[in-house]
């Protein structure tokens, strides 16, 4: 499998350079030449499974042997055996819980994974890289656990200071691995974005850093991401419809190009909260930013979704020159402008989309807890929420899966809040709040969090 740009001008590259480069030397983001067909499966685990979703994208430069290894040694860190278990709320409502991984969140299912695929090609190829990231909360943690202790990685993560839960915080904040670091930026998650593509588009400062990314920029996190949907759509005699809690587009992204390898999946609802640009594209073509607002889901607290590039560049027939000029003005208006027809044909019949703020939010972790004893996170409640406001509490004949991005627990005070029960976190996090913190704050300046970066991973 090769690899091109969304942006079209970046060499073409094979799985491995890809994984290393996170983002393209254009700008753009990496996305397979083809997507490749699922096979008639004869897989009894979710590691079986995976082997056989991801290996056509990952050969020749890992084999079906390594790969199985890789995935076991990931996946085992999971508490529940199913990995990611589907459990029924309602007649035709599912929740497919991906928040058993080590730091409650789902980006543990791609990230104990692309961790150990890092370690795997640098021991390989004798190299030594710096991973920087930007997190709105859960990514933070969940790469620092996946890559902490690497014997060939750095990694420093920034993310918005005093906008993530407490429980966000210090799952990144009190690791205590020489190799990882995290940084509190005095902005937004987008300004912590804004902050890590500006140091990957100074050259010279990411290859005198061999700089790397985790974050949903890198097609591997993606990629590992499709696997939970081909197996959860399998599961049912009916194409699904999956509702998904969505800030950055990286998880409703992975859901789509399921279905395009041929998942039996029928459409896909964008869940929102108050920052709302992507249930707006969805439904009224208008993707225009407006100022982040904090909710109690804040890992959604997002106006420039990152992955929704990939699927523009689709949209545009894979022309990357076209890609990069309507998002090169995106960046300068603040609105991305995409011909009626052209959003037709990728959004009418695939995508539906509905936000709700924070007091629908508690109002519908309530009726979840109330009706099934369920307790479920802010983000994934908005998730459950859209699913019955755009398909009926009773649903059609087809199956809804709602994607239960995060543990409760990662959010008490939201949870709480709304049904008068504080959630316990699991037992190997219990003695969170009594571990010491590990933090540093900068403004939000390229110059001031490039000299950091080089401070902290410098031997």
């Amino acid at each position: 499998m090769r690899y091109v740009s969304t942006r079209g001008s970046a060499p073409e590259l094979g799985f491995a350079d890809v994984l290393l480069a996170g983002l393209a030397t254009d700008g753009g983001l990496y996305v397979p030449e083809r997507w490749p067909q699922l096979a008639a499966s004869s897989a009894v685990t979710y590691v079986e499974r995976a082997v056989e979703v991801m290996l056509p994208f990952v050969e020749p430069d890992l084999d079906e042997l390594t790969l199985t290894q890789l995935c076991t040694e990931a996946y085992a860190t999971f508490r529940h055996p199913a990995v990611v278990p589907l459990v029924q709320i309602e007649h035709h409502q599912w929740v497919q819980e991906l928040f058993h991984g080590p730091t409650l969140a789902f980006k543990d299912v791609a990230l104990q994974l692309v961790g150990r695929m890092f370690d795997h090609v640098l021991a390989e190829r004798g190299r030594r890289v710096t991973i920087v990231g930007a997190t709105s909360g859960d990514t933070g943690s969940a790469a620092i656990d996946g890559v902490a202790g690497c014997e060939h990685v750095d990694i420093v993560i920034l993310y918005p200071l005093g906008r993530t839960s407490d429980v966000q915080r210090r799952q990144m904040t009190t690791v205590d691995q020489p190799n990882a670091h995290a940084v509190a930026v005095e902005g937004t998650f987008d300004d912590c974005q804004d902050l890590v593509k500006a140091m990957f588009n100074d050259v010279d400062f990411r290859e005198r850093n061999q700089l790397s990314a985790v974050n949903s920029i890198n097609w591997a996190r993606v990629m590992a991401q499709t696997v939970y949907y081909v197996t959860a759509a399998e599961t049912f005699a009916d194409p699904v419809t999956f509702s998904v809690p969505t800030g950055n587009f990286g998880n409703v992204l992975a859901g789509w190009i399921a279905r395009e390898m041929g998942a039996p999946i029928r459409d896909f609802i964008v869940a929102s909260n108050t920052n709302d640009i992507l249930s707006r594209f969805v439904n009224d073509g208008d993707m225009t930013t407006r100022d982040v607002v904090p909710t109690l889901s804040p890992s959604m607290d997002i106006q420039v979704s990152s992955n929704f590039e990939r699927l523009l560049f689709e949209m545009n027939g894979r022309d990357g020159g076209l890609t990069a000029e309507q998002l090169t003005r995106f960046r300068v208006t603040g609105h991305l402008a995409v011909e009626p027809d052209q959003r037709d044909r990728f959004v009418t019949g695939h995508f539906r989309a509905a936000s709700f703020d924070d007091d629908a939010t508690v109002t519908e972790i309530s009726r979840i807890h109330r009706e099934t004893g369920m307790l479920l996170d802010p983000h994934s409640a908005t998730g459950t929420a859209a699913a019955a406001l755009l398909t009926g509490l009773d649903g059609p004949d087809h199956p809804i899966v709602t994607m239960a991005t995060a543990h409760p627990a990662k959010f008490p005070e939201a949870v709480e809040r709304a049904t008068g029960v504080r959630p316990a976190l699991p037992e190997h996090l219990a003695d969170l709040f009594d571990r010491p913190e590990r933090t540093e704050t900068v403004a939000n300046d390229l110059a001031a969090v490039q000299a950091l970066v080089e401070r902290l991973t410098r031997p």
